[in-house]
């Protein structure tokens, strides 16, 4: 009967053993993923605060891959770093000011994560709108909350959701009513 006892009570503690190492993987996992899931939101930081505000676009791929997808806030989308930084670019010409300073929201799950950021510039140089012609600058400032989703793989964003209202854009720097 002891024995019984003491071969129950081994075999509790060892499935018991067995089911701690398994809770420790997990656990494991769980903070590499929250580490992840850190350093992608610290890299968007930068992304936007240092890289984008600065228009430092050779810092761009420590963000972005380099054949990165980005659906842009009109509709359309990009493939590849170059167009992307291209249209980037195109945004300054027009807002040389244009910067953001801050996220107020930021959210990570694995290997997504979503910043809201608030975008300000003023449109104070023209603004090409192609075939050569331009729109004379209005010296209007704009504030935009926009907000990017971006899909992690190895360290950097494959592919990029970039959101903001085009409208209260056109109101705020004149060219709508």
């Amino acid at each position: 009967m002891k024995r019984k006892m003491l071969s129950g009570i081994i075999a509790i503690m060892f499935l018991g053993t067995l089911a701690g190492c398994g809770d420790g993987h997990k656990l494991a996992e769980v903070e590499k993923t929250k580490q992840m899931e850190k350093a992608n939101l610290e890299n968007f930081d930068d992304l936007d605060f240092n890289v984008y505000t600065g228009q430092k676009w050779d810092q761009l791929g420590k963000s972005h891959s380099k054949d990165i997808t980005v659906h842009w806030a009109d509709g359309r989308m990009t493939k590849g770093i170059d167009p992307h930084i291209k249209d980037l670019s195109a945004q300054f010409v027009f807002a040389p000011d244009t910067r953001i300073k801050e996220h107020p929201v930021r959210i990570a799950s694995g290997e997504w994560t979503s910043v809201m950021g608030i975008m300000e510039g003023t449109f104070s140089k023209p603004m090409p709108i192609g075939d050569g012609k331009t729109i004379s600058p209005t010296g209007k400032p704009f504030t935009l909350t926009m907000v990017t989703i971006g899909h992690w793989k190895d360290g950097v964003m494959d592919e990029e959701w970039l959101m903001w209202d085009n409208q209260a854009f056109m109101k705020q720097i004149g060219l709508l009513p």
